[in-house]
């Protein structure tokens, strides 16, 4: 059994006057304490590159920053720079800055399949607009979410589809179906049985799996056959599949596209993209009914759509994308063979794109575990590792993947422990982790 040698007693406390105050202890679900063992969820004081320290003054090599956003490293010198240059020009004015022209300017250019762009702060809100501009366009009521994609947004046609429904009416969780990923012939039954009700399909064009052969061309063929719109949630895939995301990379060209996360490195900018005959019913030069589109008081902030545009020409410049891949495949070769060296190579997985890796941690059965992943995460953590997944950032060094694999090691050690005993519980410390989306609390 496992004796505790590790211990974040400030972090903890922080936790609970977190807690007092703001629902759930956290701004994000899956930044949550529940998602850590417990009394080891770690509160930040700061980070640079690949690294943050905790109020506890420990240091962690971090994976997954800031929910994916993060992915050139935190306090990126160029990015900042773009930042503070603008401070001291002002944020936020009555009308339109040159700073939007330029920016909308430099996304479409890095988004060529893209003819218009508007910028808003999260996910949710652009996702929301694309699925209202769809229904606008094509006077169609339901929309078909890929139900393999475990999140699109904080509003009612998404969240009333997960265990948190909690407050959102029936008669819209009704409008919401479903397809699977990958699968051409359901999907198609789908659009049939819903025939002329159906506004659009949206989807993370890409996830864990690559996507088969001919599948998102199938899918845009049978989006136009329908009559609906294609749209694809490139919040993940941006930038970490190609500059231009997964519809640069696989040469499918979606209606509309909505990207987020590593495009303003951790300041909030998102976007809404499309093909300029949508797009502009959100506009002023059309003739038919106006469809209300992302206004929002701070989506143009100045300093954050410098950031975005600083992110992009980095990319460009130094091949970040390509990066990200490498550091991936060093992370995922180091981890499959430590945990093979152990004798887990079956129960600790990792999947994905290299430059998007998660880990699956299952028990003695084959199934998933969260009292394993708790195990893991514990033994992540006292070896200096925050990894809710694997996915880089490109402010990894070589020294940081060999820490990270060391440490894994010494996590799959244990791991078998548990397998031989067929039992996790004395190697917890507390009660195991929990699933992001569950009904209660």
């Amino acid at each position: 059994m496992e004796t505790e040698e590790f211990f974040l007693p400030r972090s903890r406390a922080a936790n609970e006057r977190l807690h007092a105050l703001v629902p759930g202890g956290a701004h994000t679900y899956a930044k949550g304490d529940d998602q850590y063992p417990e009394n080891l969820a770690p509160v930040i004081s700061h980070g640079r590159g690949a690294h943050v320290w905790d109020v506890d003054g420990n240091r962690y090599i971090e994976y997954g920053s800031g929910l994916r956003s993060v992915s050139l490293g935190h306090a990126h010198p160029r990015v900042n720079e773009a930042v503070r240059r603008e401070l001291d020009r002002g944020t936020n004015f009555v009308r339109p800055s040159m700073m939007e022209l330029e920016a909308a300017e430099r996304f479409l250019a890095t988004v060529p399949t893209a003819e218009m762009v508007k910028f808003t702060k999260n996910g949710s809100d652009a996702t929301t607009a694309a699925v209202r501009l769809a229904r606008a366009v094509t006077g169609c009521p339901r929309v078909a979410i890929c139900g393999d994609h475990p999140f699109f947004s904080v509003d009612d046609w998404f969240i009333g589809t997960t265990p948190m429904s909690a407050g959102i009416p029936t008669a819209t969780t009704e409008l919401t179906v479903a397809f699977p990923y990958g699968d051409l012939a359901a999907t198609e039954e789908l659009l049939t049985r819903h025939q002329d009700e159906i506004a659009c399909l949206i989807l993370e064009p890409a996830g864990h799996t690559e996507p088969p052969p001919g599948y998102l061309t199938g899918l845009r063929e049978l989006a136009d056959r329908h009559g609906c719109v294609l749209i694809f949630d490139e919040m993940i895939t941006g930038f970490r599949w190609s500059e231009a995301g997964a519809q640069g990379l696989y040469g499918v060209v979606p209606d509309l596209s909505t990207f987020g996360k590593a495009l303003g490195n951790g300041f909030a900018v998102s976007a809404l993209a499309g093909r300029r005959e949508l797009m502009e019913r959100g506009g002023l030069r059309h003739s038919d009914d106006r469809v209300f589109l992302l206004s929002t008081t701070h989506g143009a902030e100045t300093h954050s759509l410098a950031a975005a545009m600083a992110v992009q020409a980095t990319y460009a410049e130094e091949g970040i994308t390509a990066r990200l891949h490498a550091l991936g495949e060093r992370l995922a070769a180091g981890v499959r063979e430590a945990a093979a060296g152990m004798g887990v190579a079956d129960h600790v997985l990792v999947r994905g794109r290299a430059s998007n890796l998660v880990f699956a941690t299952l028990d003695e059965n084959g199934r998933p575990s969260q009292p394993y992943r708790t195990l893991f995460l514990r033994r992540l953590l006292a070896g200096g590792v925050l990894a809710p997944s694997f996915v880089v950032s490109s402010a990894l060094d070589d020294a940081d993947i060999d820490h990270t694999v060391d440490v894994v090691a010494q996590a799959c050690a244990v791991y078998r422990k548990a397998l031989d005993a067929a039992d996790p519980t004395p190697w917890l410390g507390g009660r195991p982790v929990k699933p992001v989306f569950r009904r209660r609390a």
